[in-house]
């Protein structure tokens, strides 16, 4: 059966599209690795080419990975916000010395992984600011210490910066403090510190952050010895779309030679509470990414990593529920966790990430038409709900997630985990 009038609309709407972008298009449904200009063509895009973008990204997602949306049940831990560093764009981080400083005990840690487990996660997320005073081999003692305690309970640990300053401090090759790691119970690495791959954009934003080609060989490195990692970006600040496109190759040329990659999460700055935002010395800084960037990002990243790395992920901690729900209809595929933690982007000033409930995930995906199922960090699924069923998980049932966890307003005023308590404590004095 044929609507004659749906399909001249379709015609119609079809007849807009600009012919480079059709083209570019094209290539991407036909299997197509899209070239870097290509793909900046596509981030400049507007009008009735975003609008057909986004389809063809939703049908490639579709085709690719189905209409299986996925989530992971975990917790982060950011057990100190204490760095030596001072990236621009982090409102975490504070000195050693500061009143806000803190540093979670190992014993504390434990007790928050064992926490989350007796809830239902199946990952713990442990990354931390880079605090002086601490031993280099600090990050393996702690994994051991989880595992042993916990052995069933994933280790999704440590950024490449953090992997780098375990190495710098011990005096290790990275392979060799990768290798580390991987016997003391990581399982996988965030594939965080990245931002944007283009050092001219890193030395504005984060002067001294770990450069592109030490992230690139770091990542590698943790493929070849079976790590997986994830893959992000940070958007909506000062780059630009060729930028963003050369990242995005960056990666897919990464998937190509390791295949270890496990997911792309496209991340826009949050800049409430970020110094470079307060500052105002870096010209043409943007507050964050606007909407339409936002879905230009998923949809781009769907064409152009679409059978190298098909995992697309949206952030509901950056981008809210309503936004990351649409998103769906770009060509992402997977909700992320439910945090019960989330430091870093709360203290930039986000409005989520404290916790969002296994059901709640579920409810978003099925208002999508799309089918619910928790997965493990590696993509393994564990649960698929394909019918309306929607049991009630422990977290569920988690009245005020606040009063119950805690939150990162609330423990850098504790007094019980003051950093410069055990910098002291450290030294001797």
């Amino acid at each position: 059966m044929t609507i004659p009038h749906l399909q001249n609309s379709l015609d119609a709407l079809l007849s807009g599209v600009t012919p480079a972008v059709g083209h570019i298009l094209d290539r991407a449904l036909a299997g197509e690795d899209i070239t870097v200009e290509e793909a900046t063509q596509l981030f400049d895009a507007s009008g009735t080419d975003l609008l057909v973008m986004t389809a063809a990204a939703d049908y490639l997602r579709k085709t690719t990975v189905g209409d299986v949306v996925t989530y992971v049940v975990n917790r982060n831990i950011n057990f100190t916000n204490v760095c030596v560093k001072a990236c621009g764009f982090c409102a975490f981080s504070r000195g050693h010395l500061g009143e806000e400083g803190y540093f979670l005990p190992l014993e504390e840690v434990i007790q928050r992984a064992r926490e989350a487990r007796e809830l239902g996660a199946t990952e713990v997320c442990v990354q931390a600011g880079l605090a002086p005073g601490i031993d280099g081999w600090y990050y393996v003692k702690l994994c051991k210490a989880i595992k042993e305690a916990l052995p069933e309970l994933h280790i999704h640990g440590f950024s490449p910066e953090e992997v780098l300053n375990g190495s710098t401090l011990t005096g290790v090759t990275v392979r060799d403090y990768l290798s580390a790691l991987k016997d003391a119970g990581v399982g996988s690495l965030p594939g965080t510190s990245a931002e944007i791959l283009v050092d001219e954009v890193r030395d504005q934003i984060s002067p001294g952050r770990i450069p592109t080609a030490k992230w690139v060989e770091l990542i590698q490195t943790a493929h070849a010895l079976d790590i997986p990692t994830t893959s992000t970006i940070m958007y909506g600040h000062i780059e630009n779309s060729h930028h963003k496109a050369v990242h995005l190759e960056i990666l897919r040329d990464i998937q190509k030679r390791t295949g270890g990659i496990t997911e792309f999460v496209p991340l826009s700055f949050v800049f409430d509470e970020t110094p470079i935002y307060h500052r105002k010395r870096i010209p043409g800084l943007r507050p964050g990414a606007s909407g339409a960037e936002v879905m230009k990002m998923y949809a781009v990243s769907r064409l152009m990593l679409n059978k190298w790395i098909p995992n697309l992920q949206v952030s509901w901690v950056k981008e809210g529920p309503k936004l990351s729900q649409i998103s769906l209809m770009a060509g992402a595929n997977d909700f992320g966790g439910t945090l019960i933690n989330e430091s870093i982007s709360t203290a930039a000033g986000a409005g989520y990430g404290q916790l969002m409930k296994p059901s709640q995930f579920r409810n978003m995906i099925r208002e999508m038409g799309r089918i619910p199922a928790e997965r493990s960090t590696t993509y393994n699924k564990i649960r698929i709900f394909e019918t309306e069923e929607n049991p009630v998980d422990l977290l569920d049932q988690v009245e005020d997630p606040e009063e119950r966890f805690g939150s990162y307003n609330k423990l850098i005023r504790l007094k019980d985990y003051r950093f410069k308590d055990f910098y002291h404590a450290q030294k001797g004095s």
